[in-house]
C-alpha cells in the first residue's frame, strides 16, 4: 500500500520560505540547507521546500494546487486569519463556501494555502 506522507513545493530561496513557513507554521525545520527544507508537522506529514532550479524535470508555476489546512470551527478560521495577515497575501477573506467556511492565502511563491472548517452538522 502507498503512502502519501510528503508534500514538495518547488520554491525560488528555500531560506526566505523557510522563514515564512517557520512564522506560519509555528515548527522549525527537521533540515535546512541551501537547496532543501524540511518540515515534519505533528500529523507526520512532511513538507519539503526544493530549490526549484535544482527539480528535474523543471517544476510548473505554482498556483494550481492547494495545500489545505482544516480548522475546528469557524471562530478558528478566522483566528488563523488574524494570526496570518501580515505574514502571507491574502487572496480570498474568510468567506462562506459549500463546504464550509474559508480563505486562502498564499506563500511568497504563489503556491495557494487554504484554511477551513467544514460546516457544522445539523441536529
Amino acid at each position: 500500500m502507498r503512502t502519501l506522507n510528503y508534500i514538495i513545493l518547488a520554491v525560488a530561496d528555500p531560506a526566505a520560505s523557510a522563514a515564512f513557513y517557520t512564522a506560519l507554521l509555528g515548527v522549525e525545520p527537521v533540515e535546512n540547507s541551501p537547496g532543501f527544507v524540511l518540515y515534519v508537522l505533528p500529523n507526520g506529514i512532511k513538507l519539503g521546500l526544493w530549490i526549484a532550479s535544482e527539480i528535474n524535470p523543471a517544476p510548473l508555476p505554482a498556483g494550481g494546487v492547494e495545500i489545505t489546512f482544516s480548522e475546528a470551527s469557524e471562530t478558528d478560521v478566522r483566528a488563523t486569519h488574524t494570526q496570518w495577515q501580515g505574514k502571507a497575501t491574502i487572496l480570498q477573506p474568510p468567506t462562506s463556501m459549500d463546504f464550509g467556511f474559508t480563505f486562502v492565502a498564499a506563500d511568497p511563491d504563489g503556491h495557494r494555502l487554504r484554511v477551513f472548517s467544514p460546516p457544522p452538522k445539523p441536529r
